[in-house]
């Protein structure tokens, strides 16, 4: 096909592109947004539903051989995309917020409002990791400890909705603040837990299969509070996409 022929043929479907920069960064930060966030959620729901069963029914000999070459790659993935993910979205988060405070004739609120977002999720993300942590008793049981997290996590969601829920607060602004705020909490969970233990059974697992010593004491400990932490972004993962859709699809929340 000649480039005559399909400029004319585009010219026949009237595609017409924004010219506005604004536009253009807001649908790069979208798709940016939604690869990153396919990569990390995708690997999220592999760890969760096909390496957690996996690694259980492996013996030592095979584990000490698949994680040291599986994990490392995987987790850099893992990780690197859920910050694009969060950075894409914060950002977009911005211009929404900005575009509610400056109809209102109140841009001061973007300040504000940022700074109670960051506040209260963090947090919220302090007193589960906290929960995890120190978990003892009948909170030692997964299914126990799960209540108190939904609880906080409900709490923060409420709370950030009480504080910017004002008329200048328009339905993406709100919703996204819960959303948006759970995608924070996992990338704290990503990178204050779920990597930070993995490294060092990842290497402790290279080291026990090359001395052919046993795992430190401390291994099992630190399993257990990745898995804890990536089960909890496993199942956070499903009101955080509900909420991020809902922003434009499904406008049940206004401050207007």
């Amino acid at each position: 096909m000649s480039a005559d022929c399909l400029a004319v043929l585009i010219s026949s479907l009237r595609v017409q592109f924004p010219t506005s920069p604004a536009d253009w960064e807001q649908i790069i930060l979208r798709w940016t947004h939604f690869a990153a966030g396919i990569s990390w959620i995708g690997l999220l729901y592999f760890f969760n539903l096909v390496n957690v069963p996996f690694q259980k029914e492996m013996d030592s000999a095979t584990r000490a051989k698949v994680v040291p070459l599986l994990m490392p790659r995987a987790l850099w993935w893992f990780r690197w995309s859920a910050v694009v993910t969060v950075l894409a979205g914060f950002r977009y988060f911005m211009i929404l917020a900005k575009t509610d405070a400056d109809n209102a004739g109140e841009p001061g609120l973007l300040g504000r409002w940022l700074g109670l977002w960051f506040v209260v999720w963090t947090l919220a993300w302090l007193a589960v990791y906290l929960l995890m942590k120190f978990a003892k008793g009948p909170l030692a049981d997964g299914r126990i400890l799960a209540v108190p997290i939904a609880l906080v996590i409900a709490a923060a969601s409420w709370g950030i909705l009480q504080l910017i829920a004002q008329p200048a607060a328009g339905n993406r602004t709100l919703v996204i603040s819960v959303g948006g705020g759970m995608g924070y909490f996992m990338l704290l969970s990503v990178w204050g837990v779920v990597w930070r233990c993995q490294k060092r059974l990842i290497a402790w697992t290279k080291a026990s299969a090359q001395s052919g010593t046993p795992m430190p004491p401390e291994a099992a400990t630190l399993a257990r509070l990745s898995y804890l932490m990536a089960r909890t972004n496993f199942w956070l993962s499903f009101p955080m996409l509900f909420f991020m859709a809902a922003s434009s699809h499904f406008p049940f929340l206004s401050g207007h």
